[in-house]
C-alpha cells in the first residue's frame, strides 16, 4: 500500500473518525483506524463496537492499493502538526506504516487487518433522505434530557420515531422530557410508526458530524442498527435493545394556566438565582401572580436570592418548585425570543414551548422545596 495525499485531504476524515475511537480500549485493535487505499480513494474507519464511522479522502496519487490498521490518534496528531501545505506519503514498509512529508519521517505500528471488527448490517426496514440541518436539530433540541448511566438502560439514549410522514425524537431521564418533531416528505416514512432507541454516544457523535447546511443525509433504520450517510461520512450505530417508556403519558394535560415571558430574561434570572441555590438539590421556587413571576432560592448557609420578572400571566396565584438546572437547560436550548409555559398546579409538571414555533416541547417535573 502506498499513496500520496495532501494534509487537508487526510486530516479532515481522520478528525471525524478519531472522535469515535476511545482513548482507553480493552482491545488494542479498537485504538486503531482501518485505512483502505483503492485506485481513487482513501477510506478511514474507526469503531468502538457500538458506533462505527467511515470517512473518505482523495489521494493525489496511488502507487499500490491495500489496507492497514494503525493507531488513529497518533496518525492524526502527526498529520495535524505538519505544515498546512504539506504533502504526505503513506506507505506500508516492513510491517510498519511509513508516514513521510518533506524531511519528516514517522513509522507507526500495525495490527492485522483481519482483527479489525466488521460490522454486520443486514437488510433495512426504512430508508429516507433528510436535510442534515433538520436531523441535527432533532438531536440537539432534546439531547440534554438523555439520562447518563441510568440503571434503566433504555433511558441512556434517545427515541427516534418515524412514520405517518414525520420524524420525532424524545429523551427523558425521569425528571424531565424533551420532544422534537419534523415533517418528512419522503414516501418511505408514510407507513406505520417505527421506534428505535439510539444510544447516548451514538446520538452525541452523530450530532457532532452533521452540519447546519441543507446538505442531504440518507437515514437507514435496520434490524438492530441505524445508519446515516452523507458525501463526507458513513455513520452506523447499534441500537439499544429495550422498550422506551410511553412518553405520551408523561406530557401533562389539562393545563389551565399560561405564562408568556422573554426567554433570555427568564434564563438570566434562573442563572442568577441558581448561584445561591442548594448545591445538592438546586431548587428554586416560583411564585406566580398577575403579570409577575417571583423566583426565590436559598441554601443551608441561610443565603437567599430573589428575582422579580414581568410576565404575561393572568391565571391566579401559584407556587411551584423546580430544579433550576433543568429550567436553565431548556432556556439554553430554545432559540425563540418568547416562551410559553403551561401549568395546572404545584403538583404537576409544566410544558415549555417556543411561542413562535411549537415544533419542540419540554416537560419539567416539579420538586418539593
Amino acid at each position: 500500500m502506498e499513496c500520496t495525499i495532501s494534509k487537508e485531504a487526510l486530516l479532515q476524515p481522520l478528525q471525524l473518525v478519531t472522535g469515535v475511537v476511545e482513548r482507553r480500549q480493552t482491545l488494542p485493535i479498537l485504538s486503531n483506524a482501518l485505512l483502505v487505499v483503492t485506485e481513487d480513494k482513501l477510506s478511514i474507519t474507526g469503531t468502538d463496537l457500538e458506533v462505527e464511522l467511515v470517512a473518505w479522502g482523495t489521494p493525489q496519487a496511488v502507487a499500490t492499493t491495500g489496507s492497514v490498521t494503525t493507531p488513529a490518534r497518533k496518525l492524526m496528531d502527526i498529520c495535524r502538526s505538519l505544515p498546512d501545505e504539506a504533502i504526505i506519503t503513506l506507505k506500508l514498509e516492513e510491517n510498519r506504516l511509513l508516514v513521510k512529508s518533506g524531511r519528516s519521517r514517522y513509522r507507526l505500528s500495525l495490527l492485522p487487518v483481519d482483527d479489525f471488527p466488521k460490522t454486520e448490517q443486514k437488510g433495512s426496514d426504512i430508508e429516507f433522505p433528510l436535510e442534515q440541518s433538520v436531523l441535527k436539530n432533532l438531536i440537539d433540541s432534546i439531547s440534554f434530557a438523555m439520562a447518563q448511566q441510568d440503571v434503566r438502560f433504555y433511558l441512556n439514549g434517545l427515541l427516534m420515531e418515524v412514520g405517518e410522514g414525520r420524524i420525532r425524537t424524545v429523551a427523558t431521564d425521569g425528571h424531565r422530557l424533551a420532544l422534537c418533531n419534523a415533517e418528512v416528505g419522503a414516501e418511505q416514512t408514510s407507513g406505520p410508526i417505527t421506534q428505535i432507541i439510539i444510544p447516548r454516544k451514538g446520538a452525541v457523535e452523530l450530532s457532532r458530524l452533521l452540519s447546519d447546511s441543507q446538505g442531504v443525509a440518507t437515514v437507514t433504520l435496520g434490524s438492530g442498527f441505524v445508519r446515516v450517510g452523507t458525501d463526507d461520512f458513513l455513520f452506523s450505530s447499534k441500537l439499544v435493545d429495550g422498550k422506551f417508556p410511553d412518553y405520551q403519558n408523561v406530557i401533562p394535560s389539562g393545563g389551565d394556566k399560561e405564562l408568556i415571558a422573554d426567554r433570555q430574561l427568564l434564563r438570566d434570572s434562573f442563572v442568577r438565582a441558581s448561584i445561591l441555590s442548594s448545591d445538592k438539590f438546586h431548587g428554586v421556587r416560583l411564585f406566580l401572580s398577575e403579570e409577575l413571576l417571583k423566583l426565590k432560592a436559598n441554601n443551608p448557609e441561610q443565603e437567599e436570592a430573589e428575582e422579580d420578572i414581568e410576565v404575561d400571566y393572568n391565571g391566579g396565584s401559584v407556587e411551584i418548585g423546580f430544579n433550576v438546572t433543568y429550567m436553565i437547560d431548556v432556556m439554553n436550548t430554545l432559540s425563540s425570543e418568547k416562551v410559553r409555559i403551561t401549568l395546572s398546579g404545584p403538583d404537576n409538571g409544566v410544558i415549555i414551548e417556543r411561542l413562535d414555533n411549537p415544533d419542540a416541547l419540554y416537560v419539567v417535573m416539579p420538586m418539593k422545596i
